[in-house]
């Protein structure tokens, strides 16, 4: 039995969210503009009422304001320069890096999972593969307590 493509209109507000972060962090990497007018743009696109517009905010102001920290968690899990990394899967990063510091009601392998179809949705052929990787190396060291519980439940892989 094959399941059809989740349609967009099914999608939870919170992963609507994501995808408008996603795209107003690369117009961010990218384009280096401000957060304000990557806002109000992002805001103007369609389908953007049925996002989580609070998780939304969390997720621009928070990746930028803690740009340089969050590249710091990633960078040493990474086995190219950080210039070198998809302006995308770079944001994608960020957000999952971003969740598992400040969104602790999301579990962590729902932010890896969430994160991993952004990077299928919009990223490189193979890139789901290298955040999934990244984030997966992440994980431990931000989420310690919930990794371990997961690993002894034998939830997670070892």
């Amino acid at each position: 039995m094959t399941t059809a493509p989740r349609k967009t209109s099914a999608k939870p507000a919170r992963s609507r969210a994501r995808e408008f972060a996603v795209q107003a962090l690369y117009q961010h990497i990218v384009g280096q503009q401000d957060p304000a007018s990557i806002d109000q743009f992002t805001r103007g696109l369609s389908g953007f009422h049925k996002a989580d517009s609070v998780h939304y905010d969390a997720l621009l102001h928070g990746c930028i304001r803690d740009a340089a920290e969050l590249d710091q968690l990633i960078l040493p899990l990474l086995d190219r320069k950080l210039e070198e990394i998809s302006p995308i899967e770079h944001a994608i990063m960020w957000i999952g890096a971003y969740e598992f510091q400040h969104v602790a009601d999301v579990p962590w392998r729902v932010v890896i999972n969430e994160c991993v179809e952004l990077a299928k949705e919009f990223g490189g052929t193979d890139g789901h593969k290298y955040v999934n990787a990244v984030l997966n190396g992440l994980a431990p060291s931000l989420r310690g307590a919930e990794v371990e519980a997961d690993r002894a439940s034998g939830k997670a892989k070892s």
